[in-house]
């Protein structure tokens, strides 16, 4: 006679070691002994007698067990045996498991290592580390669809990192037709992503340019109470003119602090030029000050969590977005275009000079480009003026009305 729920649910064990089976019939029964109650279907299979273990009460239920049988009657109709069949698939999902994204990235970032430079390397593993890994690392890659990428690109996007997404969506593209190359998955899910993420111009970067309001920004950062590495790097951010990837992996063998310079290898340089920052007084100080947290190591700024590595590229970004500043106000980035503009049009500082500290192309009368050492004593003077100038503006002194447009 077939089980019912209420029976499977009462039945106690016989106090036997060996147990008592209860038939539902079609080979299913259950096995009630004292460590638990199983489900077991006896079947035959190429004139054996074999048996398939199909879970056990209350995880699987009456209803369960009895569709786990009607697959296996349908596997031994198509002449499978069931007992292999669920062996199979148990190594499927093993292999699945073990087949993690973050698995088979990291085999990927092995395997084109040597196509990358040293750099290029390490922000890419950072990139993965920090905006992936902790989303979908942890899944078989096989599982992934392009939902599950969209929700980890979808972190970057809320935190303001759109100059970033795009490249890391890139990034996991590579990793996934690398699975494809090697048999762990069918396609490239990223490829559905088109059009989903907002696109952002590499070089239009919100920035405030009004004196007023840089002034306000400039005491909400000496304001500002996060890791002494974030407020320094915030501190001297305005002070330099460089680029966030610039300031973030700066090294104490580039800075010379006697001297006040910094001097910045073109392999790190957007121009692949070397350049020489003039450093005011201010910057120097903030430095210093550094110097005694960080100075045994590579790197001014180094990794909050490790120092091994450089400061994260959204570390400054995030600051400015915790202290108020959203990503259309003011980004790490309009440092540069706050000092461009302001100097030129408030302090009638050489727009020349100031292209040349901002590390652009700049020819001289003869069409040549400047040498890194070029007007060094006017832009020294320039570096400083701007500095002592961020300090009037910060205390609230007097501000000069930027210039109207002609």
């Amino acid at each position: 006679m077939a089980l019912t729920d209420t029976f499977v649910k009462n039945v106690k064990p016989n106090g036997t070691p060996a147990g008592k089976k209860h038939s539902d019939g079609q080979g299913l029964y259950l096995h009630v002994k004292e460590a638990g109650k199983y489900w077991r279907l006896s079947y035959r299979f190429d004139g054996k007698q074999k048996l398939l273990a199909l879970g056990t009460y209350p995880e699987v239920s009456l209803l369960k067990a009895r569709q786990r049988r009607e697959k296996a009657r349908e596997l031994l109709a198509d002449g499978i045996d069931p007992g292999i069949a669920k062996q199979e698939e148990k190594a499927v999902k093993l292999a699945a498991s073990a087949n993690t994204f973050e698995v088979v990235a990291r085999e990927w970032l092995d395997k084109s290592k040597k196509d990358r430079m040293a750099s290029t390397h390490g922000k890419v593993t950072t990139w993965l580390e920090k905006d992936v890994f902790p989303f979908i690392g942890k899944m078989p890659i096989s599982t992934i669809g392009p939902r599950d990428v969209l929700g980890a690109l979808r972190h970057m996007e809320g935190r303001g990192a759109l100059d970033s997404v795009q490249r890391v969506k890139q990034i996991c593209g590579q990793v996934f037709r690398y699975a494809v190359a090697s048999g762990s998955v069918e396609r490239d899910v990223t490829q559905d992503l088109k059009g989903a993420l907002a696109k952002h111009a590499a070089e239009n970067f919100a920035a405030i340019t009004e004196p007023k309001q840089a002034g306000e920004l400039m005491r909400s950062i000496f304001a500002y109470s996060g890791h002494p590495y974030t407020v320094a790097a915030l501190k001297l951010s305005p002070l330099v003119f460089a680029r966030p990837g610039e300031l973030r992996t700066a090294e104490w063998a580039e800075i010379d602090l006697d001297a006040a310079e910094w001097r910045i290898p073109g392999s790190k340089m957007k121009m692949k030029v070397d350049h020489l920052v003039p450093l005011s007084t201010q910057a120097v100080e903030i430095l210093r000050t550094m110097h005694a947290l960080t100075g045994h190591g590579k790197y001014v700024f180094p990794s909050l969590l490790t120092g091994e590595r450089s400061m994260s590229e959204n570390t400054v970004n995030t600051a400015l977005r915790r202290m108020g500043y959203s990503a259309e106000v003011h980004t790490a980035h309009g440092f540069r275009a706050m000092a461009r503009t302001i100097m030129d049009e408030v302090l009638d500082q050489r727009v020349d000079l100031i292209e040349h500290q901002l590390a652009h192309k700049v020819k001289d009368a003869n069409g040549n480009a400047y040498n890194r050492t070029a007007h060094l004593p006017a832009r020294r003077m320039m570096m400083q003026t701007w500095a002592d100038y961020l300090d009037k503006l910060r205390v609230g002194a007097d501000v000069i009305q930027m210039r109207p447009a002609t």
